[in-house]
């Protein structure tokens, strides 16, 4: 028989659940208050502007969020109908295509970013030194959270942890 979590792993998975709903759920309504779409685009939108000439494969795209995605293809429809991104046909593969972020998409998530980074503050960054934050990623690294890169480094207009 396999063995069973201690009361203890169960309050921190509890624990590490309610959090992660409660801190997502005040971004969300902090990026909504200023005005901004929701946290989702963002993702989109950083993962496309970090990857090579800013296309993906809507499956790669999935792959590299940071938020679960069950609705990629209407989050992608979304991001072009509003000119943020562009679906273009694969040239070696013309039944493959491409998601393209635009110049309007780089400038949302950029300014999408002030608002993001301040929650961020606001309801992590506020609450743990410096320390206790490395601390935490430490601890998450042992559940698998780890992203390959060092708790210091964060991108000037926008970080995605994993």
């Amino acid at each position: 028989m396999k063995r069973k979590p201690s009361t203890e792993a169960t309050a921190a998975w509890i624990r590490l659940m309610r959090v992660q709903s409660r801190v997502l759920n005040a971004v969300e309504h902090d990026l909504k208050k200023a005005g901004f779409p929701p946290l989702a685009w963002y993702d989109a939108l950083l993962e496309l502007s970090r990857a090579p000439a800013g296309e993906l494969r809507p499956v790669e795209l999935e792959k590299q969020m940071l938020l679960p995605q069950y609705s990629t293809s209407r989050l992608i429809d979304r991001l072009v109908d509003e000119g943020l991104a562009v679906r273009r046909e694969c040239k070696i593969d013309k039944r493959g295509q491409f998601v393209e972020i635009t110049e309007a998409g780089r400038e949302l998530q950029k300014k999408m970013w002030s608002a993001y980074s301040a929650g961020i503050e606001k309801h992590v960054g506020s609450k743990l030194s410096d320390v206790d934050a490395i601390k935490l990623c430490g601890l998450l690294d042992r559940l698998g959270c780890s992203c390959g890169e060092a708790p210091s480094l964060a991108a000037k207009d926008g970080v995605s942890a994993r």
